[in-house]
């Protein structure tokens, strides 16, 4: 996945810790097999290769893994879209080619032929039917999440009930920390240069993750281009949302739901939110004073589940 993670468990004692590391490794190998856009002998990139307009048939944690992110494509008006890769290289937030370089349009509308999730990707009884022989999926909004969890559920086959496992800044929790409190989780203000603590909250048997703008951009002729693309559009999303962070039953669905969201932007995202009674924290950016400022707003979810 390209980063680092974390486990850490609580009231251990019993457990044989290197039978327990095996088999963390074991699921993320397991994990990497599957859904990696960076192995290329991957499920997820077997299926990208795949231009036939046969089916596919898709293991069951790739079928459990599409039916989520269609139900967080459909309730975040499309705009969570794990085959948007085309559109993220076309703008140099992907492997293809470098940052800075801005698209004509008729370069989007081409990458645009080939995206669209509800009709490129069609699960029917354990099989994927592609809608173009070039459409292809992008896990990196959902695949770490589901990795998160799979952590999860392997040490809870060993007996732990109080842990945090965290990759990439996406989290699940169970039962307490090592002081009986809730998992105490910073969220951070969406800020490179500060690197600053936004809020501390206490997470307990939830999953947890941020998606931002603020790591992944670059700047051209005084324009600032997010990472986050618009699936409407093509481009990169033009709102002063910065961050989002979701609360949800696990991290594959708070890591789709914080992407979906941010992409939305706050104004059309906590209307989501709202409806769909998704736990999420809005931080927009002002540039209104001489200098930039936060302001964070919750959905009523998300503040009912901080007050306990």
């Amino acid at each position: 996945m390209g980063t680092s993670y974390s486990i850490v468990g609580v009231n251990s004692s019993g457990i044989a810790e290197a039978e327990l590391k095996d088999a963390i490794n074991e699921t993320l190998l397991d994990v990497d097999t599957k859904m990696s856009n960076w192995n290329s002998a991957s499920e997820v990139s077997t299926i990208n290769a795949h231009s036939l307009k046969t089916p596919l048939p898709l293991s069951p944690d790739m079928s459990s893994l599409l039916e989520a992110a269609h139900h967080v494509h459909a309730a975040s008006e499309g705009q969570f879209d794990i085959t948007l890769g085309p559109l993220i290289d076309l703008w140099g937030f992907g492997a293809a080619r470098p940052p800075g370089i801005i698209p004509a349009d008729a370069e989007i509308t081409a990458a645009m032929r080939s995206v669209g999730q509800k009709e490129m990707l069609q699960v029917k009884d354990g099989q994927l039917y592609k809608g173009h022989p070039d459409a292809a999926m992008y896990l990196s909004a959902i695949g770490k999440g589901f990795g998160v969890d799979r952590l999860g559920d392997t040490l809870a086959q060993f007996g732990l009930t109080n842990y945090m496992v965290e990759i990439g800044g996406d989290i699940v929790t169970s039962g307490t920390n090592a002081q009986g409190q809730l998992w105490q989780i910073a969220i951070e203000t969406p800020d490179a240069l500060t690197r600053s603590i936004h809020q501390v909250v206490g997470v307990a048997d939830l999953g947890m993750a941020t998606s931002g703008d603020y790591r992944n951009y670059f700047e051209k002729d005084g324009v600032r281009y997010s990472h986050i693309i618009d699936r409407d559009t093509g481009r990169p999303v033009t709102h002063a949302t910065a961050s989002v962070t979701v609360l949800a039953e696990n991290a594959m669905l708070a890591d789709a739901w914080a992407t979906a969201l941010l992409a939305l932007g706050q104004e059309r995202g906590l209307d989501v939110a709202e409806k769909h009674k998704i736990a999420a924290l809005f931080i927009e950016r002002s540039a209104k004073t001489d200098h930039v400022t936060f302001n964070a707003t919750p959905s009523t979810e998300f503040d009912a589940i901080i007050a306990g």
